[in-house]
């Protein structure tokens, strides 16, 4: 016989053993989120991994030939930045865009300057640091061969600042932007980023590119991994409890 007692003792088990169990459920499914979470940064990892080597292996090699436009539609960014190329043709110094820079020189900007190919292409050329009060010297006209990284645009504008081309505030190289507010037409949809080799008294710094890759997924796959070890631990606790 059930007395009075015993049903409100039953009655007030219930209520614990539903959040027992409401615990459990929400555990194991952190910890199955944490557990993709982690997997998912160790194909990042080696996704990193394998880009550093390729770029690596692309500064070590001899430069190639720049692109030419029946080349630019299969252009991308993991298999084509930071490869050593060259490019001949000359310059267009009345067309150069200054965009804002902060480098090992100090403050200042890239000069980006268009050079036409002898096959008539325009590719935007990073030609180095240049100071604020920097003025280009008279010339510019002759016959000019660029080494350097080929790159890929920068969009939009830098951080918390967005291109103004109206007022000729650039803080990205952006090079459909620049193309259109200088009027160029068609231009590589890519820029160079001239190595030191031109680098002459009193002309923009080439050579200062950073190459550097941030890779902490190690520590993100871990990170995540402990979490998931901390809410399964959580679960089983709370499956042990009577």
């Amino acid at each position: 016989m059930t007395t009075g007692d015993d049903r409100s003792l039953t009655a007030g088990a219930a209520p614990p053993r539903r959040k027992r169990l409401l615990l459990v459920a929400l555990s194991l499914l952190a910890t199955a989120l944490f557990v993709g979470l982690g997997i998912w940064q160790v194909e990042r990892r080696a996704w990193k991994l394998d880009l550093i080597a390729r770029v690596e292996a692309r500064l070590a090699s001899p430069p190639v030939p720049a692109p030419g436009r029946a080349e630019w539609p299969a252009l991308s960014r993991d298999a084509d930045e930071y490869r050593r190329v060259t490019a001949q043709g000359r310059f267009l110094p009345d067309r150069a865009v200054r965009i804002l820079a902060v480098t090992e020189k100090g403050a200042g900007s890239w000069l980006l300057v268009p050079l036409v190919t002898e096959a008539g292409d325009t590719i935007l050329i990073n030609r180095g640091f240049v100071p604020p009060d920097w003025q280009a010297p008279p010339g510019g006209e002759e016959v000019v061969t660029v080494t350097g990284l080929l790159r890929l645009p920068e969009p939009g504008g830098g951080f918390l600042r967005s291109n103004d081309p109206a007022r000729d505030r650039w803080y990205s190289r952006d090079v459909a932007a620049i193309a259109q507010a200088r009027g160029l037409g068609p231009v590589a949809p890519y820029f160079i980023d001239a190595d030191a080799s031109g680098n002459r008294p009193g002309a923009p710094v080439g050579g200062l590119t950073v190459v550097a890759f941030r890779n902490h997924h190690l520590i993100y796959a871990l990170t995540w991994f402990g979490l998931a070890a901390l809410s399964g631990y959580a679960a089983y606790r709370a499956l042990r409890e009577r």
